[in-house]
């Protein structure tokens, strides 16, 4: 242990001493620019830089690096513990207070000023300042661990350390800045008499559609659409989970490929193929005006087009979520209630429901947020009906611009959110519902009941049906010149975008090379980083017991509750400033996508857990296993199912995502979506959607890769098929008891 500890000081000593504290503008530590001025200079290492006089506000972290390292081979354990804690705390304390105490010239806090002189300044923070804190909170975690903390256990304690640290700077730090100006007026001042006015405003609460026959307010309109997102998309992504794992259908690949299009495609671009379909000038709008009579209207422009869209949009991530929980359901349970009498029904009913419960809450989370976060539809298809996220949006960017009213709009959002938490744990109370055990089972999962197929087969033929229209629309749209107008047939919006020159070697000319390689790139950094990071996390949750565990689970959710417009905002405010300053860089995008996307992996990874039994850990532990060992070993392999819908939708939303990174892209770094919206804008709907197209095909072939890569979860149980291969169809499979 004591190595580990002895490793974790190099690290400290060679952030401290060596490598360059600050990253100067227009410097990167691969370019070597940095040399010139090495050791001093703006590319100093903090000894440096402290004992020349430069920034002697950095010596005091040096102290407490050289308190643990003197300390460390201590052979009184109880003292080295001591130590380690008091010293690791002490540097932290001190590296926040300086870093966030002193910044851009002229910007320093007060004491700073008073303490240093007025001209005291400080850039960003670079990749010496990175290592020292990390190893400073690594030293602080070792001593806690030495001190019993955890059962003593390195990994442990370290893990709950770096998730800790992470979401306090990269969730709760930007959200408590964008947050603080709804406490401010238009010229920066505290005024509460401007935050009541603004939180009670009539457009926010107002109950007009009730007593006056006028609109509701914007707070009632979000939270009847985010309700019923979340349960049409759960009881969706439910029924075609039962029907993929529970019966015999044929055409199963075909459906599941279907049910993942939507999450593959960019939020915006299935409203545009809903008006293009049910516009006063779509599609099926003309059929039935002219065969039927019935007469065009703009029904889809509000509510429901929203409702329609969303649940288009999200259905899939209910569905990842409850596809790895009906697996997950031990058959014996249901073999034991068919034994003693039981009927399919009252099996389902009583031994089934009861156990999908977990995933049933989740999926509802997950759909309720992201309806509630969902900005793409609703600007698209919203009309008159308004919703807080574009609320915010023009808020924000509005001619009329007001970052206070924004920020009370974000807290009534992040009300709702948890309020929806809290009910999902008032009903998921303290009940277990283990069904993965050490021990072996070959049971059959039992068909379902004839009324539940029967139901799920009806609920989601349409689903699918219509999801097909739409891709057709959105597959054709590419191939033509002007979708709804001109049909001919052309090839020109692929080779605006994508043309190839041979001439000169292998040149990629058109206009959609860069945003797309850059797109890629950051997709695939992001996505393993949002599955590690949110996995871990879920195991910390649900298997390790310490103080706090309940503010960092919803922690987890703050940044889902947070419309990704807000997110982006806030990441510039907090971040276009020291001590973290990474604004217009390809980093900042990978942050936000990973933290973003972090509680997909989280919710997902606490709904499989909640099915392992924790004996198998224990059994791990009593082989003298680490916990990292068990982790990697015993509970991982058991959670394929969470790790691939972590690595499918944080791929996915990187690829796709649009309101959290609309403000975070730049010239070097611009994203695939934000080149659409450009194209949208500008009126190039064919170029737009050949993009869109494009996207989709290399997300269809990075979930496939993510899939063959990770594997199925092997829990040693018999196929349905096997013991019925006279069953023809999926409606029949579930035949009566």
């Amino acid at each position: 242990m004591r190595r580990a500890t002895q490793l974790v000081l190099l690290i400290g000593w060679l952030g401290y001493a060596v490598l360059p504290w600050y990253l100067p503008e227009g410097m990167s530590l691969t370019q070597f620019g940095w040399l010139s001025s090495y050791p001093l200079g703006k590319a100093g290492s903090a000894l440096a830089l402290a004992l020349s006089g430069e920034a002697p506000w950095l010596l005091p972290v040096g102290v407490a690096l050289l308190a643990a390292t003197a300390f460390c081979r201590g052979t009184e354990s109880g003292k080295v513990a001591r130590v380690l804690v008091a010293a690791g705390g002490a540097g932290l304390a001190v590296f926040f207070l300086q870093g966030f105490g002193i910044g851009l010239k002229g910007s320093a806090a007060g004491w700073a000023t008073a303490l240093l002189g007025a001209d005291v300044a400080q850039a960003g923070m670079g990749g010496g300042a990175f290592l020292t804190v990390l190893a400073l909170l690594l030293l602080t975690c070792h001593g806690l661990a030495y001190r019993g903390y955890c059962r003593g256990d390195l990994f442990t304690t370290s893990a709950i350390g770096i998730v800790v640290l992470l979401i306090g700077l990269f969730i709760f730090w930007p959200v408590m800045v964008i947050l603080k100006s709804a406490l401010v007026d238009q010229n920066g001042h505290v005024a509460l008499s401007a935050f009541s006015d603004r939180f009670f405003s009539a457009t926010i609460w107002g109950l007009g559609c009730v007593s006056s026959g006028t609109s509701c307010g914007v707070a009632w309109n979000t939270l009847i659409l985010a309700v019923l997102t979340g349960v049409i998309t759960t009881l969706l992504g439910l029924a075609c989970a039962l029907l993929l794992q529970r019966t015999a259908m044929p055409g199963k690949r075909l459906m599941r490929a279907l049910t993942v299009l939507p999450i593959i495609t960019p939020p915006f671009v299935i409203g545009l193929a809903l008006i293009l379909l049910f516009g006063r000038s779509g599609f099926f709008t003309g059929i039935m005006a002219d065969w039927f009579g019935v007469p065009r209207s703009r029904w889809i422009y509000g509510l429901p087009g929203v409702l329609l869209a969303q649940v288009l949009a999200f259905a899939p991530i209910a569905f990842l979520v409850l596809i790895g929980v009906v697996q997950g359901i031990s058959p014996s349970l249901e073999e034991a209630s068919q034994t003693l009498g039981a009927g399919r029904w009252q099996t389902f009913s009583t031994v089934t429901w009861p156990l999908l419960r977990p995933g049933i809450a989740n999926a509802f989370l997950l759909g309720f947020v992201e309806s509630m976060a969902d900005f793409g539809n609703p600007l698209v298809l919203g009309g008159n009906f308004e919703v807080l996220s574009t609320k915010i949006f023009f808020a924000v960017v509005g001619a009329a611009y007001n970052q206070g009213q924004a920020a009370v709009l974000a807290m009534v959002l992040l009300a709702f959110t948890l309020g929806a938490f809290w009910l999902q744990q008032g009903w998921l109370g303290g009940k277990s519902y283990t069904t993965v055990t050490g021990k072996g089972d070959a049971g059959l999962p039992t068909p379902l009941p004839r009324r539940v197929t029967w139901l799920a087969g009806l609920a989601v033929l349409p689903w699918v049906a219509l999801t097909l229209v739409i891709y057709l629309v959105i597959l054709v749209g590419g191939f033509v010149k002007t979708m709804g107008r001109d049909y001919t047939p052309t090839l020109e919006h692929y080779r605006t975008g994508f043309a190839i020159d041979f001439s000169r070697g292998l040149f990629f000319e058109g206009a959609a090379w860069n945003s797309f390689f850059t797109t890629l790139k950051v997709a695939a950094i992001s996505a393993p980083l949002t599955a590690l990071i949110g996995l871990l996390t879920a195991y910390l949750l649900t298997r390790q017991k310490f103080s706090g565990r309940s503010t960092l689970e919803f922690a987890t959710m703050l940044s889902f509750a947070i419309p990704g417009t807000v997110l982006g905002v806030a990441y510039i405010l907090a971040f276009n400033v020291p001590p973290i300053e990474i604004t217009g860089t390809g980093l900042i995008l990978i942050i936000a996508f990973v933290f973003r996307n972090m509680p997909v992996g989280v919710r997902s990874g606490i709904a499989g857990l909640s099915q392992i039994d924790k004996s198998l850990d224990e059994a791990s532990t009593t082989l003298r296993a680490r916990s990292f060992t068990t982790l990697w070993r015993v509970v991982l392999p058991l959670l394929r199912p969470a790790l691939v819908a972590a690595l499918v939708y944080s791929f996915v939303r990187s690829m796709t995502a649009v309101s959290a990174v609309i403000f975070l892209v730049s010239a070097e770094y611009n994203l695939a979506t934000a080149y659409i919206v450009g194209r949208v804008e500008a009126g190039e709907f064919g170029l737009a959607i050949a993009y869109s197209s494009v996207l989709i095909v290399v997300m269809a072939a990075g979930i496939g890769l993510i899939q063959l890569g990770v594997g199925e979860r092997k829990l040693g149980r018999r196929k349905l098929v096997a013991l019925s291969g006279s069953v023809s169809n999926p409606i029949s499979q579930g035949a009566a008891s």
